[in-house]
């Protein structure tokens, strides 16, 4: 192979597969783009690379905050659970049994009662709340996990579906029914802010139907996101236990009266899934976009230098990173990139931060210094900015972090909106679905007419929707009576 052939193969390696051409390919290939992640040699796991960690590290700081106002503390509990815990609650483990992983032999011989690698932690986290649960006094108890699980998936997809991935889980007591339902739907209000105000995603909040809600919950809250192919993302649930855990597992307090009572709870989590829904909300066809409040790397400022010049160059640039830094509270150090990278040729810099994400890039070179200004690139639109270096540029690349900010927003709401659509017959409802389209229809309510609208279209209920109004109207599938439209769609 010869050097024109070898440099025209990397540059195939390099590409992006538009969206238009294939989705699932152009997902992958932003990943690969932007550094976010690899395939590990453990089947269904994947390496989360520095890139893609950082971003997991941001939604840690500000959901980790947001929890500890509440009142909510982190705590640790083993990966390993035995068992006869997980058998415990009826539903818990008929829900989990396919994706459960066991360990059966350690230490060279055979266990005497086989370990189950967390699928999720209530169980484990139970058992040991009996024990610090002795009067009302003691609740509510608010107790936060960040964490690694374990589901065994057939087919998986870095972020949206693997064996092993990284979330947060929320485990509250409380003394009654409804102080556990309000803090559930707190939850799931606090996961909504946060997928509209940091991500820029605009979610959809609703009830699961029965056949769709956690396993061994009383209600299950979710909040929908559209991804850009009109599929939907489940970007975080908040579960309304009920006392059924509680009696699995004898949880009891005595109450103000002396009596002893079945405690009730709530669970709740986020995980590394959420990244994936990022990434297909608003990335493009050149790669990664990241809204300002969720990137790591906020600003990237790429000097032009040569030889000669690189010292002065580079000086003048730390000077204005500093100025960037020390003007605004929103842009601290770590988040301000200076790339004195020399290998690479200018055009090759803007092409790699470009496929990161980073939303705002500052060109600086000696003609920009001579003039007192810097030329500001927007990554969502790729307007350039002309701004003034001298007591204007920390303004000018904070109402540019806030524009973009809101322009990822609008442009994802506007999708959602215009893309929700109504149906009153089945082939309306059909047609909608098979057309990428978030569907409202009536729905009569049973489990064995949901499950026949799975089999023959592929869409699932996403939610009862929590602003759902009182309406009477007929089952597209089977004609009988319904009070209310449901939120159907394909899935991830």
């Amino acid at each position: 192979m010869n050097e024109k052939e070898t440099r025209s193969r990397e540059a195939d390696e390099k590409a992006i597969t538009p969206r238009a051409t294939d989705y699932s390919q152009w997902y992958l290939d932003i990943i690969r783009a932007a550094d976010l992640a690899e395939y590990s040699s453990v089947k269904g796991c994947m390496v989360i690379k520095p890139n893609g960690y950082a971003i997991w590290e941001q939604i840690q700081s500000v959901l980790d905050g947001k929890f500890k106002d509440y009142g909510v503390r982190n705590a640790y509990f083993p990966l390993l659970i035995p068992e006869r815990l997980l058998k415990r609650e009826a539903a818990h483990v008929e829900g989990f049994a396919p994706e459960v992983a066991v360990v059966t032999h350690a230490g060279g011989e055979k266990l005497e009662e086989p370990l189950v690698i967390r699928p999720t932690s209530e169980t484990i986290m139970y058992e040991t709340y009996k024990d610090w649960i002795r009067s009302y006094r003691d609740l509510p108890l608010l107790i936060n996990q960040w964490a690694n699980v374990i589901r065994w998936e057939l087919r998986t997809k870095p972020f949206l579906r693997t064996t092993e991935f990284l979330w947060q889980e929320g485990h509250t007591v409380h003394q009654t029914v409804d102080e556990a339902d309000i803090f559930a739907r707190k939850m799931l209000s606090t996961y909504d802010w946060f997928a509209s105000t940091y991500m820029a995603i605009p979610v959809i909040t609703g009830k699961k139907s029965e056949s769709e809600k956690f396993a061994g919950a009383l209600h299950t809250y979710t909040c929908e996101a559209m991804m850009q192919d009109g599929k939907a993302l489940q970007f975080a649930t908040s579960h309304n236990l009920g006392d059924n855990f509680a009696k699995a597992f004898d949880i009891k307090f005595l109450d103000e009266t002396n009596t002893l009572q079945y405690a009730w709870q709530t669970s709740w989590g986020l995980s590394t899934r959420s990244i994936g829904g990022l990434i297909m909300t608003h990335s493009d066809d050149k790669g990664l976009v990241l809204p300002p409040k969720i990137a790591p790397i906020k600003v990237v400022i790429v000097p032009v230098f040569n030889a000669d010049n690189k010292e002065a160059i580079l000086e003048k640039t730390h000077e204005l990173r500093l100025e960037i830094e020390k003007n605004s509270s929103a842009f601290p150090a770590h988040s301000i990139a200076v790339d004195e990278r020399g290998h690479l040729r200018i055009g090759e810099k803007f092409f790699d931060w470009e496929k990161q994400g980073v939303p705002i890039r500052i060109e600086y070179g000696p003609k920009d210094i001579a003039a007192g200004q810097c030329v500001l690139v927007r990554r969502d639109t790729g307007e350039k900015i002309i701004a003034k270096t001298d007591g204007e540029i920390s303004r000018v690349v904070t109402e540019l972090a806030d524009a973009i900010q809101k322009n990822l927003y609008d442009t994802a709401k506007h999708r959602l909106d215009s893309n929700t659509v109504h149906a009153n017959t089945w082939d309306e409802f059909t047609a909608s679905i098979e057309n990428g389209k978030f569907v409202l229809a009536h729905w009569d309510e049973t489990s064995e007419t949901e499950k026949i609208i799975k089999e023959e279209t592929s869409a699932t209920i996403r939610c009862i929707p929590m602003d759902a109004k009182e309406e009477v109207g007929k089952c597209i599938k089977t004609g009988l009576s319904s009070t209310k439209r449901v939120l159907f769609a394909k899935a991830y």
